[in-house]
């Protein structure tokens, strides 16, 4: 229920005025240019019409009071409008009052509030919406304006038809649901626009991350490997080593034992020294040949570690020319590796010069690479060259020295073979006791030859044990320490050595893989995984906001579907109406509002735009509804269209139409401004009795001359305007209306 409209600087309302409506239909009168249609205006300013025309004006500073030569102008205007809110007009605002206010300044501001709070437009208008107070003003008819509705254009008139029937409200709804579903499409697009740039960096980590996932394969492959090779190799150095401590241990008591009884037949035979000379000759050719052919093997082993780490150089020097860690594109990388692969393809390297070669031409092939991509020069293979020299430098230095072993070797066998054949020429002349002495003097050259191969035997052990220490730092460094969790043997395997050779190579193969897989990488891992966590996230938002999507088309079906239900019902209540008012205010005749037709050209256009709205996903109207026409047939008069009617006759046709939609759904308050005004007596009596029925619905603001219409008012506001520009307020009470209007 409206309660009070208060105006304060608002055109020529300079003072604050207030205008309580405590009845149902209350009269505003005055002579012209007095102000009075202002009031009507006010409400429209502070139900935010937008229009500056609506309200008589150009700009927003000529709505507020522009000063006179008595009264200065002011600088801010604003209306309030109060409304009863006890019967909850307004469901969503829990006040038993509400004032909805607006204020407009001189540099063309406005600001809006309800109950003091400041709100936007759209606040406002959805409230009054849920009010059945719509945006097309048609609760208020301004001066001049009672036709308005008959020369609106067919869309215009069904825009107030919908507004008064209340379906704004599910227009505001739709035109949400639209604004959303135009957003989700947007998010839409952007997320499928991230999911694409994601794309290929993803494959990429995708692919780096199976490389990591080989390598690692391969890590637990040498892991797995490595403990099978590690504890038999540990546990056959153990047993060796105890079997040839065991073994030296006997063999030096045999030798003392010899030394012992030897040492006493000398002392006997001492006048032997002949044939001890000889004997002993014997025993220093045969220890020198031991002692020298010891060394020698030592030494040939020490010349297989040497070709051992060349062949490692070869290897470490292909795999740097083939993966050079420089950041150049992949075809030049595969570009180089081919050249490098058929440059070696062919040649022996088993030879260090061969070798060395061979890294001369990879340097040569990397630095043409280098300088073909205008890279800077990185001599990496260089290290590898020096260290090929050093290792050819100390193999040369072993073979002059095995040549030199050689030679004392051959020394040692002529000097033996000569002893030899010295002590059997003595041992013919010699008797019982020189056998003997030579027994023992074999006895125990063969026990030192015994002890020598032993210690030799001991330092080969020894070599082992530091192979294998080496060994195990090298899959410390590629495994890690799972290639160490194994159990140590209680006894070694039923097989030949050859096995454990095996494992070995299979060591070295698995290692080599792993550096050419390249390692290890969980930065890349990581990388993969935020990475991969981001674009699922973003394929769940796509889902999450495809199905947003789907639902608001559903619930802007829904909208369309109940505003046509609810406008088609809206539509034949109206007409009902509009008919009876018809007839009632022409004493016969008919007339009714009607779809209109959609020509063939209009919707071959219509077509046309919705296939462009649906190529470009706007949110917009998918079908043109069409307009209404105004149908009428005067009794006694043929019509061929509204134009034909005189103006009193459109102006009894538009207050029929007018009040059969404020019958159907009745605003709060209807503002009538001189819509009587083309009214004979006849046709006074017949609108007041309107206004009497109307006013059981809705409140009536009438501003009139009409002495009828007067009389049928509870409160009577006269406006005034004296020399000073400023329109004053006088009230009369309906007893005292009655008598002024007689």
């Amino acid at each position: 229920m409206l309660k009070r409209l208060e105006i304060a600087g608002f055109k020529s309302f300079a003072r604050k005025t207030a205008l309580d409506f405590a009845t149902a239909t209350t009269a505003v009168v005055g002579p012209n240019g007095s102000g009075k249609s202002n009031i009507a205006e006010a409400f429209r300013f502070a139900l935010g019409e937008q229009s500056m025309k609506s309200m008589r004006g150009k700009r927003s500073e000529d709505l507020i009071f522009a000063g006179s030569h008595e009264t200065a102008r002011q600088n801010r205007a604003s209306v309030a409008i109060v409304f009863d809110n006890r019967k909850k007009i307004f469901p969503k605002l829990d006040f038993e009052e509400v004032t909805i206010e607006r204020a407009v300044f001189r540099d063309g501001a406005s600001e809006y509030s309800i109950n003091g709070s400041k709100v936007r437009l759209r606040d406002v208008q959805e409230l009054l919406a849920s009010a059945n107070i719509g945006e097309t003003g048609h609760h208020i008819i301004s001066q001049g304006e009672a036709d308005r509705i008959l020369l609106a254009s067919p869309k215009e008139r069904r825009a107030m038809l919908e507004d008064a029937l209340g379906l704004k409200v599910f227009e505001f709804k739709k035109q949400e649901a639209l604004r959303k579903l135009e957003k989700t499409r947007e998010n839409v697009r952007e997320v499928e626009s991230l999911r694409r740039e994601l794309a290929p960096h993803l494959k990429f980590l995708a692919k780096q991350v199976e490389k990591l996932e080989r390598a690692e394969e391969l890590m637990r492959e040498l892991a797995e490997k490595a403990r099978e090779y590690f504890s038999i190799e540990e546990k056959f150095i153990a047993v060796e080593k105890e079997k040839n401590a065991h073994e030296m241990r006997n063999t030096k008591e045999r030798l003392a034992v010899a030394e012992g009884e030897l040492g006493a037949f000398e002392n006997e035979t001492s006048n032997e020294s002949e044939g001890m000379k000889r004997i002993e000759a014997v025993r220093l050719a045969e220890r020198d040949l031991d002692k020298v052919t010891a060394e020698r093997s030592e030494l040939s082993r020490e010349i297989g570690r040497i070709e051992g780490a060349l062949s490692e150089a070869k290897r470490r020097s292909q795999a740097l020319a083939r993966e050079p860690y420089v950041k150049v594109p992949r075809e030049h990388i595969e570009a180089l590796r081919d050249e490098v692969e058929k440059q070696t393809k062919h040649e022996d390297t088993a030879e260090p010069s061969a070798l060395l070669a061979s890294l001369k031409s990879l340097r040569a092939i990397v630095a043409a690479f280098f300088e073909r991509f205008a890279l800077p020069t990185d001599d990496y293979l260089a290290e590898e060259e020096q260290a090929v020299y050093r290792l050819e430098g100390e193999k040369e230095k072993l073979l002059e020295k095995d040549k030199d072993l050689e030679a004392r070797t051959d020394a040692a066998r002529s000097t033996l073979q000569k002893a030899r054949e010295a002590r059997m020429a003595y041992e013919e002349t010699g008797r019982e006791t020189k056998v003997r002495i030579l027994e023992l003097a074999e006895s125990r050259a063969r026990e030192e030859s015994a002890l020598a191969r032993e210690e030799a035997r001991a330092r080969e052990l020894d070599y082992l044990d530091e192979q294998l220490g080496n060994e195990r730092g090298e899959v410390l460094q590629l495994a890690g320490s799972a290639a160490f969790s194994y159990e140590p043997l209680e006894t070694l395997p039923q097989e030949d050595r050859k096995a454990q050779e095996d494992r070995k190579h299979t060591l070295m193969r698995l290692k080599i893989r792993i550096e050419e897989a390249g390692g290890t990488g969980e930065e890349v891992r990581t990388e993969y995984n935020d990475t991969k966590n981001r674009e699922e996230f973003l394929a769940r938002e796509l889902e999450d906001l495809s199905k947003s999507a789907t639902g608001l088309e559903q619930l802007i079906d829904d909208l369309d579907t109940e505003l046509a239900k609810s406008f088609a019902d809206g539509l034949a209540k109206v007409n009902s109406s509009f008919g009876e008012f018809f007839t009632l205010m022409f004493g016969g005749g008919g007339a009714k509002l009607a779809l209109e037709e959609i020509t063939a050209k209009v919707a071959e256009d219509e077509e046309d735009e919705e296939d462009e709205e649906v190529a470009s996903d706007a949110p917009a109207e998918r079908t043109e509804r069409p307009g209404l026409e105004v149908n009428v047939h005067l009794p006694k008069k043929k019509l061929q269209s509204l134009m034909q009617l005189s103006g009193g006759e459109r102006a009894l046709t538009s207050i029929a139409l007018i009040f059969a939609m404020s019958q159907v759904n009745p605003p709060p308050f209807l503002i009538l401004d001189e819509t009587d005004a083309a009214l004979d007596e006849a046709n006074s009596r017949r609108y007041g009795d309107m206004i009497e029925n109307l006013a059981k619905k809705s409140q009536l603001i009438v501003i009139t001359h009409n002495r009828e219409t007067m009389s049928r008012a509870g409160i009577l506001y006269g406006v005034t305007m004296g020399n000073d520009g400023i329109s004053k307020l006088l009230s009369v009470k309906f007893e005292e209306a009655v008598a002024v209007a007689k």
